[in-house]
């Protein structure tokens, strides 16, 4: 199975160059995502854009496949990147700011792909009171929960909605979506085990 990681946005919440290079405890954002993957035997593939060319560079460097999408929105350069890939069987695809995301944890998402039954799984992560988790908490096996930005998607149904199981993970590593700089610093405490 490849590993899309989703790294062509505009960061703007970010706002300090592109945010997949951002260093986490001295390693940039993408890195930490591209090892986790490796470790658990799933292929890296970044998924990028005109907006981060230096993030085009990195990759080249350091040898993992990169695919240039037009950047204009996760679904649109999802669909794209699967195109120009000509994949058709299940994708993993990440967003390249979760930095504390693990080996362990991407094999449990990948088992529990393959045991059930659906075309695609979405990864969640519960929500903790008084967090901002966005627009987009839902009850999932009973608690509030929001996406965590991993999910298995059925590359040859991209142009359909694909039936979803969704899967929720208490882990707080899934919790550490870096969109700002606050966001970095707690990714950079709880890697640090503080």
């Amino acid at each position: 199975m490849l590993g899309l990681i989703l790294a062509g946005g505009r960061g703007t919440r970010f706002g300090v160059g592109e945010k997949p290079l951002a260093l986490c405890n001295g390693l940039p954002l993408i890195e930490r995502v591209a090892d986790a993957l490796v470790k658990a035997g799933v292929e890296p593939v970044v998924v990028a854009s005109p907006r981060t060319p230096y993030t085009q560079n990195w990759c080249r460097a350091h040898d993992i496949l990169c695919i240039c999408t037009a950047g204009v929105g996760y679904v649109e350069d999802l669909s794209e990147a699967v195109a120009l890939l000509g994949l058709d069987e299940p994708v993993l695809t990440v967003a390249a700011d979760l930095p504390c995301i693990s080996a362990p944890l991407i094999e449990q998402v990948v088992q529990a792909y393959h045991d059930q039954t659906c075309p695609a799984l979405s990864v969640w992560v519960p929500v903790v009171d008084g967090a901002d988790a966005g627009p987009y908490v839902e009850l999932v096996d009973g608690r509030w929960a929001a996406p965590s930005g991993i999910n298995v998607l059925h590359a040859g149904r991209m142009g359909a909605a694909q039936e979803e199981c969704r899967l929720r993970i208490d882990d707080p590593s899934l919790c550490h979506n870096v969109n700002t700089r606050a966001a970095l610093a707690a990714a950079e405490r709880h890697l640090a085990g503080n």
